[in-house]
């Protein structure tokens, strides 16, 4: 259509994403979104809605995206469920290991920024953490642990796997955080072996 601008919407959205996972929802501006996707203040508005609309939009694709990597990792919880919880770790430290990625996790750093974000982005940063215990709980009740080892296992490895992203933004090294994954996958075996 003529004066209609065109563009790839996923590429626009992997460019936001990118944006807010460099420098986290509040200190990221429309005219910075602006610079990340190529689109102006009114493009953004009226295509993909206010900076919360764009953030929730950007928090999904990146909970889609990695949360397909995990559900893959562990998959084999039922019979292999140390493997499984190893393979979960190794999703975040390819993730961290990729130099095309920013450092970190959006959802870790959205969970630490609720305080100052909108009560409506503060319960989907919430929820978006929410579904990957789940997906460890669902997954470590299939490997036939008790409900309560399953439910402490599943927010500890939650847990971790969200100071993985912190830790490597702190500048912790690959083999630092492979150390931290190793105690936590020691810790399952145990439990498992008890």
């Amino acid at each position: 259509m003529a004066g209609k601008k065109q563009f790839d919407m996923d590429k626009v959205l992997d460019a936001a994403m990118i944006q807010f996972w460099c420098d986290g929802y509040a200190d990221t501006s429309l005219d910075d979104l602006s610079r990340a996707t190529g689109l102006n203040r009114s493009s953004i508005y009226s295509s993909l809605g206010d900076k919360d609309k764009l953030f929730l939009r950007c928090l999904d694709l990146y909970a889609a995206r990695y949360g397909e990597k995990y559900d893959a990792a562990l998959s084999c919880a039922a019979s292999e469920p140390v493997a499984a919880v190893r393979a979960f770790f190794d999703v975040t430290l390819e993730r961290i290991a990729d130099p095309e990625l920013p450092d970190g996790c959006l959802i870790a750093q959205s969970a630490m920024a609720i305080p100052v974000l909108s009560p409506s982005v503060a319960a989907h940063a919430k929820q978006a953490l929410g579904l990957q215990c789940q997906r460890l709980r669902t997954a470590l009740k299939a490997a036939q642990l008790t409900d309560q080892n399953a439910e402490a296992f599943a927010l500890h490895v939650a847990a971790v796997n969200q100071s993985l992203a912190v830790m490597s933004r702190a500048g912790a090294s690959q083999a630092q955080l492979l150390a931290i994954v190793g105690v936590s996958v020691d810790a399952l075996s145990q439990v498992l072996h008890a």
